[in-house]
């Protein structure tokens, strides 16, 4: 547990858990873009065909995010207690609103995430439109996502909620580059603009579907 005793250790921790969170984000956003090609039910029931699968990573990613949060927070506690001697390139960092509200964009999103669970993955906030069954007998995920995003509220707490998504991405990639010491004045130009490339393709993508759905564009018969 030496690793995990000091600063660098936890923030590289911090920097290995951020990025298998953000290979699922990708992941997650290529299984999420079937729905435009009409292929959203056929993707859902192969998933739930290999139940032992899709659990496993559903307990490595709370595990994941669990461990992400507890030494994100524990982190800026001791940042803020210690008057921060943060990075070993601290004279190249710009403070940004993205970096200041860090923790907050942290705990909405994990907020969130409980949310978005219940919604989609447990079906039990809106069980009325949640338990359709298409054509060929499966679950239809096509018509549940497109009723729910016709919601305003739920799909501007989506929005909302990629935002917060957005801004993390965006400081955390600057941050894994500052942990290891790559960060320097030719390089931080590179990296703020990977960042908010990343963030804002992310970003484009998960929001597409809610507002395809509200603008009428991607809609279900019957």
């Amino acid at each position: 547990m030496g690793f995990l005793s000091s600063t660098v250790g936890r923030k590289i921790l911090m920097a290995i858990t951020g990025f298998l969170l953000l290979t699922f984000l990708c992941i997650h956003l290529l299984g999420n873009s079937f729905i435009y090609l009409g292929w959203i039910n056929a993707y859902g029931e192969r998933l739930h065909s290999m139940p032992p699968v899709v659990w496993a990573a559903r307990i490595g990613m709370v595990i994941l995010l669990a461990v992400h949060i507890f030494f994100g927070i524990k982190l800026t506690l001791e940042n803020n207690a210690a008057r921060p001697q943060a990075y070993a390139v601290k004279k190249n960092v710009r403070a940004t609103f993205a970096g200041r509200t860090m923790i907050w964009t942290g705990l909405l999103i994990a907020a969130f995430l409980i949310y978005h669970l219940l919604h989609f993955t447990l079906r039990m906030t809106n069980p009325e439109i949640s338990s359709g069954i298409d054509a060929m007998g499966r679950l239809d995920v096509f018509k549940m996502i497109v009723l729910s995003f016709k919601n305003i509220l739920i799909s501007g707490a989506y929005i909302a909620a990629l935002i917060a998504v957005g801004l993390h991405i965006f400081h955390g990639i600057q941050s894994v580059v500052q942990t290891i010491g790559l960060n320097s004045d030719k390089t931080l130009p590179c990296v703020e603009s990977t960042g908010r490339g990343i963030a804002f393709i992310l970003f484009l993508g998960y929001a597409s579907i809610p507002l395809v759905i509200i603008f009428g564009l991607l809609n279900f018969k019957g």
